[in-house]
């Protein structure tokens, strides 16, 4: 399992149980795409497993935020680096 989600009050909290590869960036963009169409939550936390992610988990949390812009929905990001919230200019947590 790759992603695991809970949803609140307004707010889907999606977990990376593990730093993403090129095999498995897609899937868990696709899956967190879906999980936001659905739920249409007023805010997205993404809790990854590290504080720097590999360029497949960046990629895969661009889109994410890329997407989340498209519809308003606010992004964070909880156990990223100051780097990594700058790279994906989202807020923390």
């Amino acid at each position: 399992m790759l992603i695991s989600h809970t949803v609140g009050t307004d707010v889907l909290q999606v977990t990376l149980h593990s730093d993403l590869d090129v095999t498995n960036r897609a899937a868990v963009a696709l899956q967190i795409q879906a999980l936001v169409q659905a739920h249409r939550p007023a805010r997205v936390v993404i809790e990854l497993p590290v504080a720097d992610p590999t360029p497949a988990t960046l990629s895969a949390l661009a889109r994410t935020h890329r997407m989340c812009a498209s519809l308003g929905i606010h992004l964070s990001l909880g156990g990223a680096s100051p780097r990594t919230h700058r790279l994906l200019d989202v807020n923390s947590a």
